[in-house]
């Protein structure tokens, strides 16, 4: 490949990210669905034509996705291999989460784009679809022992066949969601989201032509590589081990390990897994793949200059027990994937803490808290709201955690709660910061919340997904914890919290009737005694602390 300047570049590098960005905001600005709509549960990049390895995300949706998505290319690559090839006008769709997925709401469409007759690249498009069949209206099933229990599974298939549109694969999607209408909006969205990239990506190839693209390209890649050694080579060489615990997986009430052991070798870095829980009944088991996008995420967040593409993980060489819960085969349940993803993200933090302090995050709340309402309206229509919620960041050496931010395997936001109030039958009778939940720290741990939604129609089915009820978020370099997630529900007797702290299945409300989440806050960063007296009072006078607290 012919040698490309600077300048060009960096053009280059800003036109393949912007043209990431606009297929980000064409799914957000058209999908029917709230989760991906308002709270950008959703992602795009630019994948490699031959090893599907990421080149270009999308700075708008989730990291995990896009982390992830290399290997869901990838499992095209090899489909269209068994069958008639990659072929123009193909478009691939499917959410099975061992190969290449998440868990079963992630639906992924891949499309191979042509220039001049040439494979040039491939374009993926994944969001959270809203429902898509399972035991649980919203699918994030906690009693959940097998995927057949949590939705739909479909393989790798053609929703385009070299452009012809099958209708038949739309019809069995449809027919296996409670919601077929938000299936056809945010489907459509995707769609239209690849077909403008399509265009994007055609128009920057006539313009500057596919050698100086290509090179391009790859000079990021090698630049990403280059950065990472450089930064893993200023760490200390050995190992350092982490280890954080899952309250449960749902089934069994007992405590799930998320081990690791970190070692430097120069610039290289060996992230091993090895004693980490075995593979659990309940649904909070991961795939390989998703572990590996895990860790990309994670040491994004801690090192942040680097450019996001493949070659981050050029210098990490992973070590995961293929009988793990993070690497998990079919059927095993991996609908609270998110769960242990961001436990595999706080043992990263708190391994790289004992390394480089200064570079060191707190862990942050560690749920997503996921809770689906269901019923039936007067009229009889069926309405689903299914949501995910915020707790406080972890502190840093730079300054305390963000209060009441969303988690920190993505961009995404947190519904707000008009629009919440505006799609179903609910009203929040209370969205606040949580006092007293910030681990205290020369720098303190971020807010948690407290969320109370009161039921407006006559009756309706609660789930909820969380966790960190049990354990909660660690400090780092001597900060202390943030504070445990809880969960309650009021019925005729009063209220009452799951035996199992986290998860529940078959709550029922009626008419009146409240849940409320109090969400944990983020771990402390330092030694509390280092806090400044007027960052105390600052705490105190803003109530996010009360009288007698420390933090």
């Amino acid at each position: 490949m012919a040698a490309v300047d600077a300048v060009t570049t960096a053009i280059l590098k800003g036109r393949f990210e912007q043209i990431a960005d606009e297929m980000d905001a064409t799914l957000f600005r058209s999908a029917f669905n709230p989760i991906i709509a308002e709270a950008h549960d959703a992602s795009h990049g630019i994948y490699d034509a031959k090893t599907g390895e990421t080149l270009i995300q999308g700075k708008s949706g989730l990291p995990i996705f896009v982390g992830v998505m290399a290997f869901a290319v990838k499992a095209v690559i090899d489909k269209a291999g068994e069958r008639d090839g990659i072929n123009p006008g193909d478009v691939w769709i499917f959410n099975d989460p061992y190969d290449g997925g998440t868990h079963l709401s992630d639906f992924r469409l891949v499309k191979p784009v042509f220039h001049d007759g040439a494979l040039f690249c491939f374009l993926a498009s994944v969001g959270h679809w809203h429902d898509v069949g399972g035991n649980v209206p919203g699918n994030y099933n906690p009693a959940a022992t097998e995927a057949f229990q949590e939705g739909m599974l479909i393989p790798p298939v053609k929703l385009y066949d070299q452009g012809a549109f099958r209708q038949d694969i739309v019809d069995i999607l449809s027919a296996n969601s409670r919601l077929p209408m938000s299936l056809y909006g945010d489907l459509n969205g995707q769609i239209n989201a690849l077909e403008l990239g399509e265009r994007r990506i055609g128009q920057l190839l006539d313009e500057y032509g596919v050698d100086t693209a290509s090179t391009v390209l790859a000079t990021l890649k090698e630049r990403a590589a280059t950065m990472m050694r450089a930064q893993i080579r200023e760490l200390p060489s050995g190992t350092v081990s982490a280890e954080d615990w899952l309250d449960n997986d749902g089934i069994k009430d007992e405590p799930l390990r998320v081990a690791l052991d970190l070692t430097i070798e120069g610039d290289r870095m060996v992230m091993d897994f090895s004693r980490s829980s075995p593979a659990c009944q309940g649904p909070v088991n991961i795939s390989r793949s998703t572990t590996v996008a895990a860790c990309y995420v994670a040491l994004k967040h801690i090192f942040g200059d680097v450019p996001a593409n493949a070659g981050v993980l050029e210098p990490v060489e992973f070590r995961i027990d293929p009988a793990s819960i993070l690497s998990v085969e079919a059927p095993k349940p991996v609908g609270g994937y998110t769960e242990t993803i961001l436990r595999l993200i706080d043992v990263v933090f708190e391994a790289v803490a004992q390394l480089a302090p200064g570079q060191a995050m707190a862990c942050a709340y560690g749920t997503i808290n996921a809770l689906s309402l269901a019923g039936h309206r007067a009229d009889g229509q069926r309405w689903v709201m299914f949501s995910f919620f915020g707790g406080g960041h972890g502190a840093h050496g730079a300054g305390d955690g963000l209060n009441h931010g969303n988690a920190p395997i993505s961009t995404a936001t947190i519904p707000p709660l008009e629009i919440l109030e505006a799609a179903y039958p609910v009203c929040f009778t209370r969205w606040a910061l949580r006092p007293d939940s910030g681990g205290d720290g020369q720098h303190r741990g971020g807010l948690g919340a407290v969320y109370e939604i009161e039921l407006l129609e006559e009756s309706a089915d609660v789930f909820l997904f969380g966790e960190r009820g049990r354990h909660p978020p660690q400090g780092v370099v001597g900060g202390g914890p943030g504070a445990l997630n809880r969960f309650s529900f009021t019925q005729e007797d009063g209220d009452h919290s799951p035996p199992m702290v986290s998860k529940m299945v078959g709550i029922h409300l009626a008419r009146g009737q409240r849940v409320r989440l109090e969400t944990p806050g983020g771990g402390g960063y330092g030694d509390p005694s280092q806090r400044s007296p007027d960052a105390r009072k600052a705490d105190l006078a803003l109530g996010y602390v009360t009288e007698g607290k420390t933090s």
